[in-house]
């Protein structure tokens, strides 16, 4: 029996494939702690960015919701109890009940523009909006409430806006042939809900009510509101390019060009999951808010958002990566040593906060064509000292570049990402099993003659026969 050589038992645990596919694999998840660290910056960078625009719009004014107008109308709401005798005794309070429009139109403007707080841009707008319709004097018939009961003088006009504090101008209410002044706050039925309200005293003598007012506000986000008319249209016009439809309802008609936008819609009582009129004691301030519409003015490309899906990407590019240099050692012998591979994945893990860090000042698109290009030209400069020529470190260099631009591509377009990540994955999957169809795994383990050596060059290891060799 011929003794085992550890010489041999340490070549052949130095030539095992099996063994560095298990290395390149714990080189990757290594590389997985400083890029949880990069995740942590870009959280950092985005929670700054919000706190800027808090800042901002704080001051401007927020995202705006308008709810209304609406009609409150005051009655004596009768009953009775017992009391400790078990005596009937009359109750009375005085509660509100609302009536909607008939019709409501609203026709405005956005008008765009960003404010910066150091280095963040922030969007905001100036609305300016003309709402007009009509209303029909208040029935209280369905509810059986004696006319002498109806507070007709304490009647008012309401109108909820979210961020009251951001009107610009004073707004007059056009309520038939009269001319009324608006007032703060939702009077009493809004309670403490921000907004704006008109006295409608001796001004409900009638059957229809035809109304009008303008209304100017600041605000950013968005622009949101409420179908409260029998049949409810509006009308926005912008000079934002990136409009995000948004609410219960989408425009029935919208055109969005690189200048701007208009959005219209028309929106019939009957898809609303509230009535045209209601009294105090009824709930539908969850059904209002789930019936607003409008439209949100976002970033058309949000840097902090695209570079976390940068980083969801990030494992795969490392994998990715180190199987095109483990396919080097396979095809053309040339041994690369797991220092190189860490070094190559630094390399790729600083791209995303390249990336990040130029964004902030450049914009996305051009921060990832500057990151992108400064790591691979990196990679494939370093990739001639480590393959030993020219050629094999271009090849190095396409394979990254279409990594890179097929994360672009991934990046966006997010709609169809799943779609071709699969087919990508797929092809790759592919491209290996293909490159390595004639590779004689076994022999390249056990192999007799030569194997490569560290530096490239080739090294003569024993045959099993000779003496010393593991029989």
């Amino acid at each position: 029996m011929k003794s085992i050589n550890a010489s041999d038992i340490a070549q052949s645990i130095r030539n095992s494939h099996l063994l560095k596919i298990l290395l390149i694999g714990f080189l990757a998840l290594l590389l997985q702690i400083p890029i949880a660290r990069i995740r942590g910056v870009i959280g950092e960078r985005q929670q700054t960015r919000n706190g800027a625009v808090e800042e901002v719009t704080g001051k401007w004014g927020g995202k705006q919701s308008i709810i209304g107008p609406a009609v409150v109308v005051p009655y004596v709401k009768r009953w009775t109890e017992p009391d400790k005798d078990g005596n009937p005794q009359p109750r009375s309070a005085v509660v509100h009940a609302m009536f909607l429009p008939e019709t409501l139109d609203i026709s405005g403007t956005i008008e765009s523009e960003l404010r910066y707080r150091g280095i963040f841009e922030v969007p905001v707008y100036r609305l300016s909006l003309v709402v007009n319709g009509c209303f029909s004097r208040p029935d209280f018939a369905e509810w059986e409430i004696d006319p002498d009961d109806i507070l007709w003088d304490r009647a008012y006009l309401y109108l909820r806006i979210s961020d009251a504090r951001s009107i610009t101008a004073q707004s007059t209410l056009s309520w038939n042939d009269a001319e009324l002044g608006f007032l703060p706050s939702t009077g009493e039925f809004g309670g403490n809900q921000p907004g704006i309200h008109a006295r409608l005293k001796d001004h409900l003598n009638g059957e229809r009510f035809d109304f009008s007012f303008p209304l100017r506000l600041n605000g950013s986000v968005g622009a949101y509101f409420a179908p409260f008319g029998r049949e409810t249209e509006a009308v926005l016009e912008s000079n934002w390019s990136a409009p995000s439809f948004q609410g219960a309802w989408l425009p029935t008609d919208r055109i969005v060009k690189t200048d701007g936008f208009r959005a219209t819609w028309n929106i019939p009582f009957l898809g609303r999951n509230y009535p045209q009129s209601w009294r105090e004691s009824s709930n539908v301030e969850g059904a209002i808010a789930s019936s607003l519409f409008g439209v949100n003015l976002i970033s058309p490309v949000d840097h902090y958002r695209m570079s976390h899906r940068s980083v969801k990407y990030q494992f795969l590019f490392l994998v990715l990566t180190f199987a095109t240099l483990w396919l080097f050692e396979i095809r053309v012998k040339t041994r690369i040593h797991s220092v190189q591979y860490l070094l190559v994945g630094a390399a790729m893990c600083l791209f995303y906060l390249l990336e990040l860090s130029l964004a902030e000042h450049l914009g996305f698109v051009a921060a990832y064509a500057i990151a992108s290009a400064a790591v691979i030209l990196l990679i494939t400069a370093y990739s001639v000292a480590v393959l030993k020529t020219m050629g094999r470190a271009i090849i190095i260099g396409a394979v990254v570049t279409l990594l890179y631009v097929y994360l672009y591509v991934l990046l966006m377009i997010e709609d169809y990402a799943l779609l071709i990540g699969s087919i990508g994955l797929f092809l790759v999957l592919a491209a290996i099993m293909f490159l390595t169809r004639n590779v004689d795994w076994y022999a390249m383990r056990y192999s007799t003659g030569s194997t490569p050596s560290v530096e490239g060059t080739q090294e003569t290891v024993p045959d099993r026969g000779e003496k010393g060799g593991l029989t």
